[in-house]
């Protein structure tokens, strides 16, 4: 493998995760969450996940294995492979206890009923919120770094999208801690430090998979992955999209993501 794919892999991984820190600074400097905005923005980021996932990532995973297994097995562990990855990401999303899961929705509109609550209870919160983020940046980091170093086109897409998705859990851990501690700094290392462990679980996965790294491992990889996205999609994006009170215009945002993310394939043929 290369050594300028790894790194460019790696620095898309480092993106998304870091894009924590985005929803961060909303928080501090936004007057109103723009709830349009995120609506839109989060549907664009499903569509474009659950799109690629289905047309290309799955595709490219059952090319391999067929390859290597036959037509039978192929599509047999394509299948396994992807309801796998979803498996995986929803045993994760088990473990966390749902009160201090980043699914719960926070906006900047919270910071008034926040300031009521005990600090202790807030400054809690927001630990077991980026607690709970890192855990499932970890699996998101892996798929958008072994997407990236497959191919890159496929890779830039997923990290955008998944920067997009990482903008409202960057607002859920900060706010809790500013109002807990009133020191905006520290609240924003917090979310900042919760996006590291996507590029941490990449180069975790990566150090571990790559000494075997086969046509084999990387179908299953590959399904794996597509599970994870679709997964992210269909529990956290959508919901949190229309969370945000703006359903019609998540599902644009979905439909506009899914077109130009096709768009942007038919363009790589």
């Amino acid at each position: 493998m290369e050594t300028g794919s790894v790194l460019f892999a790696f620095v898309l991984t480092l993106f998304a995760g870091l894009s924590t820190g985005i929803g961060s600074a909303i928080a501090f400097f936004a007057k109103r969450t723009n709830t349009k905005f995120l609506s839109l923005s989060l549907g664009f980021s499903a569509g474009v996940m659950i799109y690629v996932s289905f047309v290309e990532i799955l595709r490219k995973s059952s090319e391999a294995l067929v390859n290597e297994l036959g037509e039978t097995s192929g599509w047999w562990v394509t299948v396994i492979s992807f309801f796998g990855g979803i498996l995986l990401i929803a045993i994760i999303d088990k473990i966390i206890p749902s009160h201090e899961n980043p699914h719960e929705i926070r906006s900047v509109e919270d910071i008034g009923t926040a300031a009521q609550d005990k600090n202790q209870k807030l400054m809690r919160m927001g630990l077991f919120t980026a607690l709970a983020i890192a855990i499932h940046n970890f699996p998101e980091g892996l798929a958008t770094f072994i997407a990236a170093l497959t191919d890159p086109s496929i890779g830039i897409a997923i990290a955008v999208a998944i920067a997009i998705h990482n903008i409202p859990e960057g607002i859920a851990v900060s706010v809790p801690i500013y109002y807990a501690t009133g020191n905006k700094k520290k609240a924003f290392i917090h979310s900042f430090l919760s996006g590291l462990a996507e590029p941490v679980g990449a180069m975790i996965g990566y150090l571990i998979l790559m000494p075997f790294m086969s046509e084999l491992v990387f179908g299953i990889l590959f399904g794996v992955v597509a599970g994870i996205m679709v997964f992210i999609s269909f529990d956290e994006l959508l919901p949190a999209a229309r969370e945000y009170g703006e359903h019609h215009v998540s599902v644009y945002g979905l439909i506009g993501g899914m077109a130009v993310m096709a768009i942007s394939l038919l363009l790589f043929l």
